[in-house]
């Protein structure tokens, strides 16, 4: 079962080489690092450029990378650059208040827009998730109710697609399910939820770490061979972000 003191318990490990960025809220990413290093979070430094960045964690300098506070647009050119792919598939774990944690995807804009990039996301996120202990159980979003078809030609396509996405993951034996709108009902029973598309996907992770007082530990980045986890700019706190990228080092190692 997912849960954040199973991901704390697999961060502390002084040893690790944690690299975060910082080009804005420099005395905020600098009192997190700090804080993250007399916890026994690995011993993480602070990189002012992407590249850099990238390039440390590329060349084995680095057991895991993190955003920071740096720019989302310059880190995910960099990443593309570095690690040589041309799209960055992320997905985030989740606690909304008074509600257990799950993974999440897609939470950018540009992500998990086709069948085939939500089946994507479910496989290397179950990869992910089996890494960390934890057994997936997939719930797929769409627009809405099957009862709304015929509504809106565009929730119909959000239906459809579901509908496929369930049956490929299952032909995959994936424990996979139709959630269809009802996210209240999906993450009762499942710990990686699929939105249904990267609009929506960016909304509701906003709308339960910003508005709704959840907790957000990060975005894995899943389709690249290191860990790098990102972070959004606004967070109050890296600690837990540095804490979730040793963990994923140490679940890695295992």
């Amino acid at each position: 079962m997912l849960s954040l003191d199973l991901i704390l318990a697999k961060a502390k490990n002084a040893d690790r080489r944690i690299g975060i960025g910082a080009t804005n809220d420099l005395d905020k990413v600098e009192a997190s690092v700090s804080i993250a290093n007399s916890s026994g979070y690995g011993k993480t430094r602070v990189f002012k450029d992407p590249e850099e960045l990238i390039t440390a964690l590329k060349n084995g300098e680095l057991d895991a990378g993190l955003r920071g506070s740096m720019d989302a647009n310059l880190t995910l050119k960099a990443i593309k650059k570095g690690f040589g792919v041309d799209h960055v598939l992320r997905m985030a774990i989740l606690q909304p208040r008074n509600c257990k944690p799950f993974f999440f995807a897609p939470v950018g804009v540009d992500e998990g827009w086709t069948v085939e990039q939500k089946l994507e996301l479910i496989l290397l996120g179950a990869k992910l998730m089996d890494q960390m202990g934890v057994e997936p159980v997939v719930g797929v979003l769409s627009g809405g109710r099957r009862g709304d078809k015929g509504r809106n030609a565009i929730v119909d396509k959000t239906l459809d697609d579901a509908e496929e996405v369930v049956a490929k993951a299952k032909s995959l034996n994936i424990n996979a399910r139709n959630c269809e709108i009802l996210i209240e009902d999906a993450v009762k029973d499942c710990n990686l939820i699929i939105g249904p598309d990267g609009i929506s996907g960016n909304l509701i992770f906003r709308t339960l770490h910003f508005l709704g007082e959840g907790k957000a530990l990060g975005a894995v980045v899943l389709n690249i061979d290191k860990v790098f986890v990102d972070t959004s700019r606004v967070k109050a706190s890296y600690i837990d972000s540095i804490a979730l990228a040793s963990a994923l080092v140490g679940s890695r190692k295992a």
